[in-house]
């Protein structure tokens, strides 16, 4: 991926619109770095966030990046995936200053006061104070490539563009190379995701990026001293196993900065609630069932920890019982009058189990047991929820409603009317739905999602017991 393309922002009227006023209007040239270290400072001192949307690195990551940043480093990440490493750097253009002059029509975006190629130069000199001068917004000078297999020099750093040298131009003429990514990113941020999947050949063209700040094309004699800084995303074990960052280059990256998942489920919580796209409303409680859910994956010895578990994994999940709610919606509106409402059950997280399963990469020996392990670490964090959620509250209303041989019905396609009814009146409802957050005037989907919550801890701490029938419904009665 290079540039974010789209249609670009309008620079306002009142910019310098030619060298003589750019000169005038006390403009001075700063180096990319120059600038995000001074962008930094100012955010920093004015209590201003520094990298929004970045969730759960405030103490760990984000320290280590800003020491990179304040001392002019060039950066590495390196974290398992979903570790928002990309959602960081991507994080780093919002440091730029908001516009930029440049000489119009430069694919280098040279500086006016400070022209880099031959030709740039001779313009310079010859239109004087009345050279234009053009605006680039910071959301167009952030590159990025993710590394392929087949990326080459030409993409990176630039080739001969044979058309040129077909419209007449000579071989040695420097107007006949097409540049690549790297160079048309001039005063910009340059990120390269997924390092080590770069070839070491072409990995051997960046060191004189990062070094020497100018790039080789080909036989050409030409010295372009490049304005940027280069940041990278790896996975550890690419590092090592699938591929690795050649050591002349580690050399010369400033920063090697390791990621994280989420420290606390408050944090992985957060994260949830600001990624996920929900279909439909998600209970508090259901969330941190999904929450926990994820850690207790991640920290699973049946899973693979080299690979990790992305924080897309419990993203996804919150999208998918979001959506379960959404056709319990849709289908009950099909058969009853009565309009059934999208609010998410803890019973919607079961689908996950096999849904998402391919998210995760298992141990060797546990081939045809995914789906078993996860749904019993689900059914681990929906005890764990409940018990932190309810501890200390009375629910022997619950366990009286399956006194004598009752049963209790709900299910995936079980109507928040029906089960309300099955229930009718049950003591110490009114708290338990206060403690999930569920208000003093839950509606009836609402009220619906907190007794199933409360029928299935009961049941995993062994005060109810449950079947599932063929079609899916849950029973829940007597143990025993």
């Amino acid at each position: 991926m290079g540039r974010v393309t789209g249609t670009p922002p309008v620079p306002p009227a009142d910019l310098p619109g030619t060298l003589g006023a750019l000169r005038a209007s006390g403009y001075h040239p700063r180096t990319v770095k120059q600038e995000l270290r001074d962008n930094l400072l100012a955010r920093m001192r004015a209590g201003e966030p520094r990298f929004p949307g970045v969730v759960g690195y405030d103490d760990t990551v984000l320290p280590e990046v800003e020491r990179a940043l304040l001392a002019g480093h060039d950066l590495v990440l390196l974290g398992e995936r979903g570790q928002g490493k990309t959602r960081l750097i991507r994080a780093l253009a919002g440091l730029l200053d908001e516009w930029t002059p440049v000489l119009a029509g430069s694919v280098l975006n040279e500086d006016p006061l400070r022209p880099l190629t031959p030709a740039s130069r001779v313009l310079v000199a010859e239109a004087g104070d009345d050279l234009p001068v053009a605006w680039l917004h910071r959301s167009l000078r952030y590159g990025e490539k993710l590394a392929t297999p087949d990326t080459s020099v030409g993409d990176l750093i630039g080739d001969i563009d044979p058309i040129r040298v077909a419209q007449g131009r000579s071989l040695g003429d420097p107007e006949t190379i097409h540049f690549g990514l790297v160079p048309r990113t001039n005063r910009g941020i340059f990120a390269v995701n997924e390092l080590p999947d770069l070839a070491e050949r072409i990995q051997v063209a960046l060191l004189n990026v990062l070094e020497e700040r100018d790039i080789q094309v080909r036989g050409y004699q030409l010295r372009l001293p490049l304005d940027l800084l280069l940041v990278a995303s790896a996975n550890p074990e690419d590092y090592t196993n699938r591929g690795r960052i050649i050591t002349p280059l580690k050399d010369r990256f400033g920063a090697e900065i390791r990621t994280h998942y989420p420290l606390d489920l408050d944090l992985e919580l957060a994260l949830i609630r600001q990624e996920a796209d929900l279909v439909a409303e998600v209970p508090e409680h259901v969330l941190e069932v999904l929450a926990r859910f994820a850690r207790a994956v991640r920290e699973s010895p049946s899973v693979d920890p080299r690979s990790g578990v992305s924080a897309r994994f419990a993203i996804a999940a919150a999208e998918t019982v979001a959506a379960a709610a959404l056709r319990r919606s849709g289908l009950l509106a099909a058969g009853d009058a009565e309009t059934e409402a999208a609010v998410a059950r803890v019973g919607d997280a079961v689908s996950v189990t096999s849904t998402l399963r391919g998210k995760v990469e298992f141990e060797s020996g546990e081939e045809g047991r995914e789906t078993e392990i996860l749904g019993h670490l689900l059914r681990t964090a929906t005890a764990e929820t409940f018990r932190a959620r309810l501890a200390g509250l009375d629910l022997s209303g619950f366990t009286g409603l399956v006194a004598d041989g009752a049963v209790v019905e709900t299910g995936e396609l079980v109507a928040s009317a029906d089960l309300l009814r099955q229930v009718g009146t049950v003591p110490g409802l009114a708290k338990v739905l206060d403690r999930l957050g569920l208000g003093d005037a839950p509606t009836p989907a609402q009220a619906a999602a907190g007794v199933e919550f409360v029928l299935e801890g009961l049941h995993l701490t062994r005060r109810l017991g449950k079947d599932v029938t063929e079609d899916g419904r849950a029973r829940y009665g007597s143990r025993g």
